[in-house]
């Protein structure tokens, strides 16, 4: 399973090309697709990227919808038919589709945010304060997490 943690910022050059960091190259290499899978978020001025595994575990949750609901459509609508199926170049670079970086507002440098099984990328500054809203609202409501067991044959550290 792909682990995309940690933070990593990189210059988008003239050509708006941008290098995925290679720790999250590294998580995905597995997958047939050499490259990611791009779309706005709707929670936040933010792009979402993920893996094969994880697109296929939305359209396989999106199918699990009451088909023609109005969930099932805007979500659909909204992730799938915004997604952008992005393929690294020999250097391991992306390019985010200008309607990605308007709706995320960034120009000149990206912030990969590893979210566990994908990532999100931000302007830098609008990260650094959604960062500390976001620890400032776990703080105060006490936020835990119930950690999950192990599945067979994984190791608990």
């Amino acid at each position: 399973m792909a682990a995309l943690i940690g933070r990593h910022i990189n210059k988008i050059d003239k050509k708006g090309r941008v290098s995925v960091p290679k720790p999250f190259r590294d998580a995905l290499a597995d997958q047939d697709f050499q490259g990611v899978y791009a779309f706005p978020s709707f929670k936040h001025a933010a792009v979402e990227i993920c893996g094969d595994s994880f697109i296929q575990r939305i359209i396989t949750s999106l199918d699990d919808l009451e088909l023609f609901s109005d969930d099932q459509d805007d979500l659909a609508s909204t992730i799938l038919g915004n997604s952008h199926q992005l393929a690294y170049d020999t250097e391991g670079r992306i390019i985010l589709p200008p309607d990605l970086l308007s709706h995320a507002g960034i120009a000149a440098q990206a912030l990969f945010v590893g979210r566990g099984t994908r990532c999100q990328v931000w302007e830098p500054a609008k990260y650094d304060a959604y960062n500390v809203s976001a620890f400032e609202r776990a703080r105060e409501r006490g936020a835990t997490l119930n950690l999950r067991a192990a599945r067979a044959g994984e190791e608990i550290s």
